[in-house]
């Protein structure tokens, strides 16, 4: 196994990419590629006693910014790291990549030089949100500002896969996000998505409002990216909002002090299970390769467990499980 790392990719790169990766050599079952400028690599590398048998850079002198237009800049900037790392997986020399640098410029690699898996309209980049028991599967959140019923149909059936081969959830239950849990609530694109996913051979369990995916109401959520992605900004928000009014209350007298001491292991748990670095990275599902999309704040915890959901959705076939149930599925559903 062979993990492509965009050494360039994030609001902490190259540091905190390159400390999240070699503190993965350990754990994986093969070898990391740095993928980025060579000078840069090996001077930081000076810094860790690392195995060379475990990474190899790949050098690529070019790094498309946050800012710059995703299409125009992998064009452009044929050997940025996000560029090199996509080819090298085309190319077979890299069973996956993740990357923490620009959402756009990733799909927009991905989409031109591994294309999508055949029969998948759109690909759809699933997140792993905490609920009270376990975590809940959202997707789209964000590689779509629009959809079709038939690009939700595909959403559910690459979540059910994902949930089933990398959550290890048994028969995930599957829910479509609306307003209401009646079918006749929701906007015509959810009532649509909602008759076709009744024909699916999934655990599909009807409507589920916003709220559920945070409760033990489904294994995955399926939505339209443009919420999706609303969804994922009103959560971080609010979770850093929480902890801040907590730290103030907590500040504010002696005795809540003397409870906050009392409750120091609880609030770890909470706050560890609140963190997205816990996570790791976003799938892009539904491209021609495992592709892993990291937070562009992400430091090296989150890159190491963004290496750690490479791996396993290497391992666990995602890519092949998808291609082989895309098609049929989807046609059972359209009839």
């Amino acid at each position: 196994m062979q993990i492509a790392v965009d050494v360039m990719g994030g609001d902490y790169a190259p540091d905190e990419i390159i400390k999240g990766a070699v503190e993965s050599i350990s754990e994986i079952e093969g070898k990391i590629l740095l993928v980025g400028p060579k000078e840069v690599i090996e001077k930081k590398l000076r810094n860790y006693n690392y195995n060379l048998n475990k990474l190899e850079i790949i050098d690529a002198p070019d790094v498309i910014e946050m800012g710059e237009t995703p299409a125009k800049a992998v064009r452009q900037k044929k050997d940025s790291s996000i560029s090199v790392g996509v080819k090298l997986m085309r190319n077979g020399k890299a069973d996956a990549l993740v990357s923490a640098g620009s959402t756009g410029a990733v799909m927009a690699a991905s989409l031109l030089k591994l294309g999508r898996i055949k029969g998948v309209k759109r690909p759809a980049i699933a997140t792993v949100m905490p609920a009270l028991e376990g975590e809940t599967l959202v997707l789209d959140v964000g590689a779509n500002v629009d959809s079709t019923p038939e690009n939700m149909v595909q959403y559910a059936l690459m979540g059910n896969i994902y949930a089933e081969q990398i959550l290890h959830k048994s028969n995930p239950q599957i829910g479509l996000l609306s307003i209401g849990e009646e079918a006749k609530k929701g906007n015509e694109l959810t009532k649509e998505t909602h008759k076709l996913l009744k024909n699916l051979d999934i655990n599909f369990i009807g409507n589920v409002e916003g709220r559920d995916i945070f409760t033990t109401t489904c294994d995955v959520v399926v939505c339209d990216g443009f919420v999706g992605n609303t969804i994922l900004k009103t959560a971080e928000g609010l979770g850093k909002t929480v902890f801040e009014m907590m730290k103030k209350e907590l500040n504010r007298s002696f005795i809540n002090k003397l409870g906050a001491w009392f409750m120091e292991s609880s609030l770890k748990q909470l706050k560890k299970k609140m963190d997205y670095a816990e996570y790791g990275g976003a799938p892009l599902l539904g491209v021609n390769g495992v592709v892993i999309i990291g937070h562009g704040s992400s430091k090296n915890k989150a890159i190491k467990n963004a290496i750690d959901v490479a791996c396993e959705s290497v391992k666990g076939q995602v890519l092949d499980q998808i291609k082989e149930n895309i098609n049929e599925r989807t046609d059972r559903a359209d009839g």
